[in-house]
């Protein structure tokens, strides 16, 4: 698992210090290179009658070159908040405990062919104590189309193989009437790997985007879509509504399918 994401960034590192190279040796060169991107944060809190919190953070980061075309991104979301329990002596009880805790990260090269296409290695690691599986990893190598890109519309789309290895969530069983425990061991396969995204700009200071992912083997498919809504303040600070939601196809029992998540994070531009 570590070694697949480090491959996965070591090929994401090694791509960007070519493209730089390329740019301060070539004439012909005309991009500088540089990273662009942007960070999110957001917090919500309650006390009194009820208890919680919730913070969440992410990472986008982008470079293009005249020759290459490489990301990097990193997402983090906590959660407390008050749940019944049933203590020792079998009565119910409210505390204040995690109800999620997850990251992830990920990166990709892309060498360009031509204005449009492109070859692309990605990998993706992602860790969840509380959803369907608790760690995935994925690595692939596949072919990139730049399908539209004007100054207020841009679509991609990404196919190629991959391999993935994950944890599944430990489910329950019942034998007797009784519920116990169910874990299986790790498990890996081979993978084809999707990406569509798409932007668009719907005035001068909103934009739209959504990003799609699915990672489809004969044991499980992972399907991931992200969708933002953003409103600029400032050249630097925007105000984003995000939807996400994740899907496996595979679960052991007593484990749901989809997970969702909606936020509203303070945006800083990079």
């Amino acid at each position: 698992m570590k070694n697949l994401l480090m491959t996965s960034l070591a090929l994401a590192a090694l791509a960007t210090f070519t493209a730089q190279a390329q740019d301060t040796s070539s004439g012909t060169q005309t991009s500088t290179g540089t990273w662009t991107g942007s960070g999110e944060l957001g917090f919500a809190s309650t006390t009194g009658n009820s208890r919680s919190q919730n913070v969440n953070a992410k990472l986008n980061l982008n470079q293009e070159t005249d020759q290459w075309k490489n990301s990097f991104f990193a997402d983090w979301l906590r959660s407390k908040g008050q749940v019944t329990v049933t203590n020792a002596q079998g009565n119910a009880v409210k505390q204040f405990d995690t109800t999620a805790d997850r990251y992830d990260l990920g990166a990709s090269a892309g060498y360009k062919l031509d204005p449009r296409s492109y070859i692309v290695a990605a990998g993706r690691y992602e860790h969840d104590d509380f959803a369907a599986y608790r760690w995935q990893a994925t690595v692939s190598l596949g072919y990139g189309y730049m399908a539209l890109k004007t100054d207020r519309t841009q679509l991609s789309f990404e196919i190629g193989p991959g391999y993935t290895e994950y944890q599944p969530a430990t489910g329950t069983q019942t034998i007797n009437g009784v519920e116990v425990p169910l874990k299986e061991p790790r498990q890996s396969q081979v993978v084809a790997r999707g990406l569509a995204n798409y932007k668009y700009r719907l005035t001068e200071n909103t934009a739209f985007d959504d990003t799609l992912l699915m990672e489809s083997g004969s044991k499980n498919t992972y399907l991931q879509n992200d969708a933002g809504l953003a409103v600029s303040m400032t050249k630097k600070l925007s105000i984003k509504v995000g939807f996400q939601v994740r899907h496996n196809s595979n679960v052991l029992p007593g484990i749901r399918h989809t997970d969702t998540l909606t936020t509203t994070n303070i945006v800083y531009n990079l």
